[in-house]
C-alpha cells in the first residue's frame, strides 16, 4: 500500500501510542493529522473501542473509526519476550511515548518513564490516568462517566427537579486528550531548546477541575456550591432555550448592548430601561419576571422567523439541532466538516481536524487501521539496525526522521 508522505508541522516525529479507548487515541490522532508518524500498539484483543458498537460502518465500530485515522497498528503481547523487546525498541526510537495504563502498570514490562527515558533521554513521555499517580488516586480506575460523577459535573447537569445526568459525550476524555496534546507540544518545545525530554502527566479529574471553569471557580473563589439549573445559566440571562410559536430557540445576551438589540427586535424596546433588567446582574436576579415578557413576544412567530431576524440584528441565537443537522449546518457555514480518509471503497468519512493552518494544514493519509494491519512491516523496521539517515524509496509507507535516527516505516 502506498500513501502520501507525511507533511505538516509535526512531520518528522515518531509517536509510540500505547493508549486505548478515547483520551489517548484522540490526542495521537490530532498529532497524526499534523504529520506525526503514529504507531498504535494494541494488545492481541485490540483496542476496546473496536467492540463498542453499534453503530458500525462495514462492521467496524464508528467509535473506533472516530479517533484512529492516520495511524499504523501493531498487536503486541507484552508478556511475550520478543514482543516486549519490540515494544522497548519502539520506545527507544520514539520522540513521543503516550500511554494510559494504570499508573505504574508498564513498569513490569520495562516501559515506564524511568526505563524508557534511560535509553532515550530525549523522549517526551505522556501518561494519562483517571486520578493521577499519587497514592490516593493511582489505584482508581478512570472512566469518563466516573469522573463526570466524582468531579461534580453531573450535579450541575439535568433538570433541577430531576436526577443528575451525564453529558452526551465523554467530555473529560476529550478534554484530557486536548490537555495531553498541549503538554506534549510544550515538552517538545522544551526539548527543542534543551535536548531533554520529560514526563507529562494528565488526569481526567485534573482536567475536569480545569474544564468545569466557572463552576469550580464559583466554589473555589466564591464559596458557592453550584446546582442543577436545567438549561439556565447561573450568571447570565437570557442564555437558554426560549419557546417560540413552534418550538424552542436558544437565545443569548452576553452583555447589555446585546440585550438592548434583542428587546428592539422583539418589539419591547422599553425593557432595557426598566431598572430590573438594565444590567446583566439585574436580569439574572429577576429572570422570573423577565422570562414571561420575552416569551410573550417570542410566541407570536416561529423559531426560524425569529432566528433570521435576530441574527440579522447581531443577537446570538440558534436552533436545537440533531447531530445530522449540526453537521449540515457546519457545512452550510463553510466549515467543510467531513473529509474522506483512504482510497476508493476503503475510504472512511471522518470529521475534519479542528484547527486550520495557513501554511501547514492537517492531512488525512491513512484510514483507521485494522488490528495488526502494519505489524509485519513495523517488526521488520524495528529489527533493522539504525545507522543514521537512510534514503527512502518512492513507495515508502510513510516516513519521519529526526535527530534520534531514521523513522521509516516502509521498506
Amino acid at each position: 500500500m502506498t500513501v502520501d508522505r507525511a507533511e505538516g508541522p509535526l512531520a518528522g516525529l515518531l509517536v509510540a501510542d500505547f493508549s486505548r479507548i478515547l483520551a489517548g487515541p484522540y490526542a495521537t490522532m490530532l498529532l497524526a493529522d499534523l504529520g506525526a508518524e503514529v504507531v498504535k500498539v494494541e494488545g492481541l484483543g485490540g483496542d476496546d473501542t473496536r467492540t463498542w458498537q453499534p453503530p458500525v460502518r462495514d462492521g467496524i465500530s464508528t467509535y473506533y473509526l472516530g479517533v484512529n485515522r492516520n495511524k499504523r497498528s501493531i498487536a503486541l503481547d507484552l508478556r511475550d519476550a520478543d514482543d516486549q523487546a519490540a515494544a522497548r525498541e519502539l520506545g527507544r526510537r520514539a520522540d513521543v511515548f503516550i500511554e494510559n495504563f494504570k499508573p505504574g502498570g508498564l513498569a513490569r514490562f520495562g516501559l515506564d518513564y524511568e526505563t524508557v527515558s534511560a535509553g532515550n533521554p530525549a523522549v517526551v513521555y505522556a501518561s494519562i490516568s483517571g486520578f493521577g499517580s499519587g497514592p490516593g488516586g493511582a489505584a482508581l480506575p478512570g472512566y469518563d462517566l466516573i469522573v463526570q460523577a466524582i468531579s461534580g459535573l453531573m450535579s450541575v447537569t439535568g433538570d433541577p427537579a430531576g436526577e443528575p445526568f451525564r453529558a452526551g459525550v465523554a467530555v473529560f476524555d476529550v478534554i484530557s486528550g486536548l490537555h495531553a496534546t498541549i503538554g506534549i507540544l510544550a515538552a517538545l518545545n522544551h526539548r527543542h531548546e534543551t535536548g531533554r525530554g520529560q514526563h507529562v502527566e494528565v488526569s481526567l479529574l485534573a482536567s475536569a477541575m480545569s474544564g468545569l471553569v466557572n463552576q469550580t471557580s464559583a466554589y473555589v473563589a466564591g464559596g458557592v456550591v453550584p446546582f442543577r439549573m436545567g438549561n439556565s445559566h447561573p450568571s447570565l440571562f437570557p442564555y437558554e432555550p426560549l419557546p417560540c410559536a413552534d418550538g424552542d430557540l436558544i437565545i443569548t445576551a452576553g452583555n447589555d448592548l446585546q440585550f438592548r438589540k434583542l428587546a428592539q427586535v422583539l418589539g419591547v424596546p422599553e425593557l432595557p430601561d426598566d431598572p430590573r433588567f438594565g444590567r446583566n446582574e439585574d436580569r439574572t436576579a429577576n429572570r422570573d419576571q423577565l422570562r414571561p415578557l420575552l416569551v410573550e413576544r417570542l410566541r407570536t412567530r416561529t423559531k426560524l422567523e425569529w432566528f433570521r431576524e435576530l441574527i440579522a440584528a447581531g443577537v446570538a441565537c440558534g436552533p436545537i439541532n440533531t447531530i445530522d443537522q449540526g453537521v449540515a449546518f457546519a457545512a452550510e457555514v463553510g466549515l467543510d466538516p467531513v473529509v474522506s480518509v483512504g482510497q476508493g471503497d476503503a475510504a472512511v468519512p471522518s470529521v475534519r481536524h479542528p484547527i486550520t493552518f495557513s501554511e501547514t494544514p492537517a492531512s488525512y493519509r491513512l484510514p483507521p487501521p485494522a488490528l495488526d494491519e502494519h505489524g509485519a512491516e513495523i517488526r521488520r523496521w524495528l529489527a533493522a539496525p539504525q545507522e543514521g539517515p537512510q534514503k527512502k524509496g518512492p513507495n515508502d509507507m510513510g516516513s519521519s526522521h529526526s535527530e534520534t535516527g531514521d523513522r521509516e516505516m516502509g521498506g
